[in-house]
C-alpha cells in the first residue's frame, strides 16, 4: 500500500513567471533530473516527485517563490517544457497540467502509447480515477485545478495535482505514486499537502470501506432502506449506518507535515542555518581548491559553487534535509525579490556546470557529475563544525551584490 509521506500549507500567490525565468526554469530542471535519473534511475526521480518536501525544495533552488502554491504549476510546466526534447531518450513523459492542459492528460498519455507501446487504456483510467478520488471521495473544500501524470516508458507513473480555497487563500497539494499501489480508495496517497482544517470526507481511507459499502448498500436498497435508516438514526447520531462494527485498523505512526507559512519574505526561522553554513563553507575553503576543472571559466568561484551544493543536495539528498525548503531559494533567489533578487549570472552558471557535467556523463565520463555530489557529500561533513554569518548577514550581503550577478525580480 503507498503511504502518505506529508503535509504542508500552500498559501494562495498572485502573479506570473517571468520569460526570463521560464526558460531557466525549464533548463534547471531538465539538468537536475538527468542527473537523478542518471546516478538514480527513473523510479527514484517519480518517489522525488511524489515526495511533498523534496517537490517544494525542487522548487525554491529554481527560483520559484519559496512558500507558494505557483510552485506547483511552475515547476509541471518547467518539466514538461524541459524534458520535451529528450522525453523519448529518457523515457519520461510529462502529461497535463493546470487548466485546459489537465483535460487534455488522457489524449497525452494515447500519445505515449503510441510512442513507447504502451497499453495507455489503464493510464488513462489512473488519471481519471486519481482525480475522481480528489475531487469527489475526498471533499475537503479544495476544487482541483491543476492535475500532472508523469509516466515513464515502463508504465511507472506519479501524479501531482492540486486544488485552491479561494475562501481560505490556500492550495492543497495531492501526490500519488503507482510503485506499491493496490488500490484507488484504500489511502493511496503518497502525500496529501495541506492543513487539517474543517469537516473533511474522505472516502479514499482504508478505514472508510465500511462507510463506502454502506452508501452502495443503500443506492441498491432503494428509497425505502434510505428512509428507514435515515429514521433510525434520527435522535441518535452516535448510532452506526449498519449495526455491525467498524474494521479495526491499526493505527500509523504521524506524518511529516510542513506549514508553509504566510509571510512572503524568508526568515532565519525558515531555514536551519548549520545547514547553509555547511554549503558556505564548502563553497569558500573547497570549492576553488578542489572544483577548478569543473568551473572551467575563469573567475567564477565561491558564489556559484555554493549555489552548486544546494543543487547537488536537491540531487542527491535523503527526505529529511528538505524539512526547511526556505534554504534553496539561498540558491537562486526568488523571482519576487525573496530573500532576494535572481542572480542571473550565477543561475546561468549552475546551469552550465551542471549541463556539462551530465553531457559529459552521456558520453561515459561522470567525473564532473561526480565532482559535484562531492560538493554534497563535504557540505554535510562541514555542517557539524562550521559557522559562518547569520542570516540576516547572508541575505544582506547577497542584495548588495545584485547588481554584480544581474539581480532581477518580477
Amino acid at each position: 500500500m503507498a503511504n502518505r509521506t506529508g503535509s504542508a500549507d500552500l498559501p494562495l500567490h498572485g502573479g506570473h513567471v517571468p520569460p526570463w525565468l521560464v526558460t531557466r526554469m525549464a533548463s534547471l530542471g531538465r539538468v537536475i533530473v538527468e542527473a537523478i535519473v542518471h546516478h538514480y534511475g527513473r523510479d527514484e526521480l517519480l518517489r522525488r516527485l511524489a515526495h511533498p518536501f523534496w517537490f517544494q525544495s525542487f522548487g525554491a533552488v529554481m527560483g520559484m517563490d519559496w512558500h507558494s502554491s505557483g510552485i506547483t504549476t511552475s515547476v509541471i510546466g518547467a518539466l514538461k517544457r524541459g524534458l520535451s526534447p529528450i522525453r523519448d531518450e529518457l523515457g519520461l513523459y510529462v502529461c497535463g497540467g493546470r487548466g485546459r492542459h489537465s483535460r487534455r492528460t488522457p489524449d497525452e498519455l494515447i500519445q505515449v502509447g503510441d510512442r513507447t507501446g504502451l497499453d495507455a487504456v489503464p493510464l488513462v483510467q489512473a488519471s481519471r480515477l486519481v482525480a475522481k478520488v480528489d475531487s469527489a471521495a475526498v471533499q475537503d473544500g479544495f476544487d482541483l485545478y491543476l492535475h500532472s501524470f508523469i509516466v515513464t516508458a515502463d508504465g511507472k507513473w506519479c501524479v501531482v495535482q492540486q486544488g485552491m480555497s479561494d475562501a481560505r487563500s490556500e492550495a492543497r497539494r495531492y501526490h500519488w505514486l503507482s510503485e506499491n499501489l493496490e488500490s484507488f480508495l484504500d489511502s493511496p496517497h503518497s502525500a496529501i499537502e495541506g492543513r487539517n482544517q474543517g469537516t473533511i470526507v474522505n472516502l479514499a481511507d482504508v478505514r472508510a470501506a465500511r462507510s463506502r459499502c454502506a452508501g452502495l448498500e443503500l443506492v441498491q436498497g432503494g428509497p425505502d432502506l434510505t428512509i428507514a435508516v435515515l429514521k433510525r438514526l434520527r435522535g441518535n447520531a452516535a448510532l452506526s449506518l449498519f449495526p455491525e462494527l467498524e474494521p479495526q485498523v491499526q493505527d500509523e505512526p504521524p506524518l511529516p507535515h510542513l506549514h508553509m507559512p504566510a509571510h512572503h519574505d524568508v526568515r532565519a526561522s525558515d531555514v536551519v542555518l548549520r545547514r547553509l553554513h555547511g554549503v558556505l563553507a564548502t563553497a569558500a575553503d573547497r570549492g576553488p581548491k578542489d572544483f577548478t576543472d569543473l568551473l572551467l571559466t575563469p573567475g567564477v568561484g565561491a558564489r556559484t559553487v555554493a549555489s552548486l551544493a544546494l543543487v547537488a543536495e536537491v540531487v542527491h539528498g535523503t527526505p529529511s534535509r528538505f524539512s526547511d525548503p526556505a534554504r534553496f531559494s539561498m540558491a537562486h533567489g526568488g523571482k519576487d525579490g525573496h530573500p532576494f533578487p535572481v542572480p542571473l549570472k550565477v543561475y546561468d552558471e549552475t546551469i552550465r556546470v551542471l549541463k556539462s557535467a551530465v553531457d559529459r556523463a552521456k558520453l561515459g565520463n561522470a567525473d564532473r557529475l561526480h565532482a559535484i555530489q562531492r560538493l554534497d557529500s563535504e557540505s554535510r561533513a562541514l555542517e557539524r563544525v562550521a559557522s559562518g554569518p547569520t542570516f540576516s548577514e547572508f541575505v544582506r550581503d547577497e542584495r548588495a551584490k545584485s547588481a554584480e550577478y544581474d539581480g532581477r525580480t518580477v
